[in-house]
């Protein structure tokens, strides 16, 4: 378990000792976000006037408000690298599916190459067969009619 760490930050003009487990560097941002939002309401003419309960609950809403869209901001995220997630499964489900049928293909391929090689050794010869039969046949005749 982390150490717990403590850390004297200004908030709104005042020193405050802050303790958690994360470090310095980041209760500090915590405190400078406080002041940011405390010099964003106090920039209006119309807060100075509240009170002081008033002006502590409207920073108080406004960071609230600042969470509550960050989380949905994060819930849609999260969803949408679900959804990217899921699409990139497909994708590598696709992409194995393509590879196997690419696979089969070249097996049926080299097949048929050798088949096409059998058939036009078979041609070649058949048709050394034939002209060997032409050939010899017409000396045969050239002498007969001689």
């Amino acid at each position: 378990m982390p150490e717990k760490t403590s850390a004297e930050v200004l908030i709104g003009g005042k020193v405050y000792t802050l303790s958690g487990y994360e470090g310095e560097e980041y209760l500090q941002r915590v405190a400078s976000y406080i002041n940011s939002k405390i010099n964003e309401f106090e920039s209006m003419d119309a807060f100075k006037r509240f009170p002081a309960d008033m002006k502590a609950t409207l920073i108080q809403l406004n960071i609230a408000d600042d969470y509550f869209k960050a989380r949905t901001q994060v819930e849609k995220l999260e969803q949408e690298i679900e959804q990217k997630d899921k699409e990139i499964y497909d994708l590598k489900h696709d992409l194995i599916s393509g590879q196997i049928k690419a696979e089969g293909d070249e097996k049926t391929l080299k097949e048929l190459e050798m088949q096409n090689k059998d058939l036009l050794l078979n041609k070649a010869r058949l048709e050394a067969s034939l002209e060997e039969a032409l050939l010899g046949k017409l000396p045969k005749n050239k002498t007969t009619e001689e």
